[in-house]
């Protein structure tokens, strides 16, 4: 039987790819066949990624040499992601899936959350989410295949004490992808999100080691441990996958 998994010669581009979850996604794509970007805001990061990307076709004559484009991008500027949009596609030809996995968060009282750090988090989470499904639309909607994967959260479905704007970010993040997946399915886009549960990353590490709020997780947890980043990728290869192969029956009026 086919591999249904197998990514091969689809191109991936991971927002939020340099880092934490995203990164893991990245390679993961990458393991299995994708020639994958995996870009954020910061240069060498994303030069350490794609050196990890382009290893994973080097390892014997037999494999295809996975490519990556090196180019930074900022989710908060629409300019920016067309940019990036219109690199990729010069030198890749095509994409295939996106991935949304940029995010931001801090902990705070809600009575002294600034306008400012509440505006800040929710373009990073949700709006700069938006501009990138905009953005890529076009090029999914061409092959009838396309994917996107957002990173939705735990506390899209449960309130957490001091992160406010996280959580409400994160439930935005729910209704939106439901509400892509609806507009889109027509289009031969296939819109989902992953809900991870407690997973340290750089982004929420001080909140979590050796805190009472992380001892709470661990022992509402019954593995007894956090998450590990990689432990996500099954699930994102599946909703990248022809697992979940969906053709439009008709176009868009």
């Amino acid at each position: 039987m086919p591999n249904q998994m197998d990514l091969t010669n689809r191109v991936a581009v991971v927002i939020g790819g340099t880092s934490g979850i995203g990164l893991a996604l990245a390679l993961g794509l990458a393991d299995a066949g994708a020639n994958v970007v995996a870009t954020g805001r910061r240069e060498n990061l994303i030069n350490d990624a794609a050196t990890l990307i382009e290893a994973k076709g080097s390892k014997t004559v037999l494999e295809t040499v996975r490519k990556t484009v090196r180019k930074t991008c900022d989710a908060g500027s629409r300019a920016s992601l067309d940019e990036l949009r219109d690199t990729v596609l010069a030198e890749l030809g095509s994409v295939d899936i996106l991935i949304n996995a940029a995010g931001q968060t801090f902990r705070k009282p809600t009575i002294d959350v600034t306008d400012e750090e509440w505006n800040r988090v929710m373009d990073v989470n949700v709006t700069g989410m938006l501009r990138a499904c905009q953005s890529f639309y076009a090029p999914l909607k061409a092959n009838q295949r396309g994917r996107i994967v957002n990173i939705a959260s735990l506390s899209s479905f449960v309130g957490l004490i001091q992160v406010t704007a996280y959580c409400a970010s994160k439930a935005a993040v729910l209704s939106l992808t439901r509400s892509l997946a609806v507009e889109w399915a027509l289009d031969g886009i296939n819109v989902n999100c992953i809900a991870p549960g407690v997973f340290p990353t750089d982004l929420n590490r001080a909140l979590l080691d050796g805190t009472e709020r992380g001892c709470e997780f661990i022992t509402r947890t019954p593995m007894k441990r956090f998450g590990r980043p990689e432990e996500l990728v099954g699930a994102a290869l599946l909703l990248s996958s022809d697992c979940l192969l969906y053709t439009s029956p008709s176009p868009r009026d």
